[in-house]
């Protein structure tokens, strides 16, 4: 299997910025320094591979690789004179848009403890957990926890577990599921789907030859959450108490919509593209294991925009520059660029007026007005037809039913879960009044208290290495 090493005399550097299609994380390694993880299989990314010619070849000509000027790195490998080698461009939410915000609007974000979410109501995008326990709990290689018939349970042995430890932290989550993806982004969803057909193919090309490295990162490439997954998950979080929503559409979107409605306080959600649908708030790794001791980061949109000196509508047109999941971008832009030519013509329209097509590609027939439609005008479920939402005790014998009976998890696991639950809900009857009253109206600008400060490593460290979906009956009337 070839591979990318130290001993590769062309490659300097390499960066991973996507590892999954909805899991996003980076890796950069300078090759030949000590490191756990300096080869990278190239099967692994055969689908870049004719994407990755034409760029290398139009890369001969430029005399760096800065990487402002690439709009939606996937892969980069740097050679020792700075040149690129090669790279491929891959959509997915909005590309490097945490990294952006460090550099240019830091003060929009401050790290949180996890306790100081008690009593607050969460809209949590529900799918994009799911993805994230299927492809982190309880998988050795390709293989995920199982039921005794094959199915797998991975999915619910995250949600009950993580869900769990809010609901005893006094947490008030609200879990919003995806509805019918917009067409707009049937071209992102296709991609995707054969992605992991190629890696599929790899995957068994690396169990042929025993690479068990390549076999667990091809292995979750492979995870697809299902209609069934997300049906499983809804039923279980009924059964805990717990509210869901049905978006009509994109579940980003409809988090939104609570959140400016002020019917959640926050937006827990690893998708950055739920603050171009608008959310006043969004926090990251609240979903996290504990044993992670990833720093629990929560955006503020209005503080955001201010530091940003731009509204919302270009916002929006900055993300549609630096690449969304609904169309494709400017070569050659990158998001620093999309933030510097956002500030001096204010528009994508004026942008497209003064760049010099012969150094910037600009995609044919660019459809970038209807995705920034998309996120102006997404199709949601009003707020107000929402219903209101309830926390209850558990259904003892319903858990029972579905997670011991039908999903063979072990009795005594869940009905220790089940008293933890009843225990926490008696407990959270002496919990802060937003509990009871719903999140206050509260504009920021009126707020008197101190911040506190934010320091050091946790919340920029943490950005930099990022660069980088109703209750039952919530449907529209």
């Amino acid at each position: 299997m070839p591979l990318l090493t130290s001993d590769s005399p062309v490659v300097a550097s390499l960066k991973v910025i996507v590892i999954n299609d909805d899991y996003r994380m980076t890796l950069e390694r300078k090759l030949g320094k000590q490191s756990s993880d300096t080869s990278i299989p190239l099967s692994a990314f055969d689908h870049i591979r004719a994407a990755a010619a034409a760029a290398a070849a139009a890369d001969e000509s430029r005399e760096s690789s800065d990487e402002s000027s690439f709009p939606r790195a996937a892969l980069n490998v740097h050679r020792a004179d700075g040149r690129t080698l090669l790279h491929y461009f891959c959509n997915m939410g909005i590309q490097s848009l945490s990294k952006l915000l460090s550099d240019n609007a830091s003060d929009c974000v401050k790290e949180q403890k996890f306790e100081s979410y008690h009593g607050r109501v969460i809209a949590v995008d529900a799918s994009m957990h799911i993805y994230q326990f299927m492809i982190m709990v309880g998988r050795v290689g390709d293989q995920t926890l199982t039921n005794e018939a094959g199915d797998s349970t991975s999915h619910l042995q995250g949600m009950l577990h993580r869900t769990a430890r809010m609901l005893e932290a006094g947490f008030k989550p609200v879990f919003v599921f995806d509805g019918k993806p917009p067409e707009m982004k049937s071209q992102e969803l296709g991609k995707r789907k054969e992605k992991r057909e190629e890696a599929t193919t790899a995957l068994a090309e690396a169990k042929e030859t025993g690479d068990a490295e390549a076999v667990d990162k091809l292995g979750k490439r492979t995870v697809r959450v299902t209609k069934q997954h997300n049906e499983e998950c809804k039923r279980l979080l009924r059964l805990m108490g717990v509210p869901v929503v049905e978006a009509p559409s994109e579940a980003e979107a409809q988090c939104a919509e609570l959140c400016r409605a002020n019917r959640v306080y926050t937006v827990a959600t690893e998708d950055m593209d739920v603050l171009t649908f608008g959310t006043p708030r969004v926090t990251r790794n609240l979903m996290v294991p504990e044993a992670q001791k990833k720093p629990i980061l929560e955006f503020n949109g209005e503080k955001m925009l201010e530091q940003l000196d731009m509204d919302m509508d270009k916002f929006i047109d900055m993300c549609i520059l630096c690449g969304c999941d609904y169309t494709a971008t400017i070569r050659g832009i990158g998001p620093s660029g999309a933030l510097k030519n956002i500030k001096k013509y204010g528009s994508i329209e004026k942008i497209v007026e003064n760049l010099d097509p012969s150094k910037y590609g600009i995609p044919e027939d660019w459809p970038y007005a209807e995705a920034r439609k998309m996120f102006k005008n997404p199709e949601v479920t009003p707020a107000a037809e929402v219903p209101e939402f309830k926390w209850t005790l558990p259904d003892a014998e319903g858990m029972k039913q579905f997670m011991v009976d039908e999903m063979n998890f072990n009795e005594d696991r869940i009905m220790k879960v089940v008293e933890k639950l009843k225990a926490s809900k008696q407990k959270g009857q002496q919990g802060r009044l937003e509990s009871f009253f719903g999140v206050p109206t509260v504009k920021s600008s009126t707020l008197k208290r101190k911040e506190p400060e934010v320091k050091g490593k946790g919340i920029k460290g943490a950005l930099a290495n990022k660069k980088s979906k109703g209750v039952s009956g919530g449907k529209k009337k």
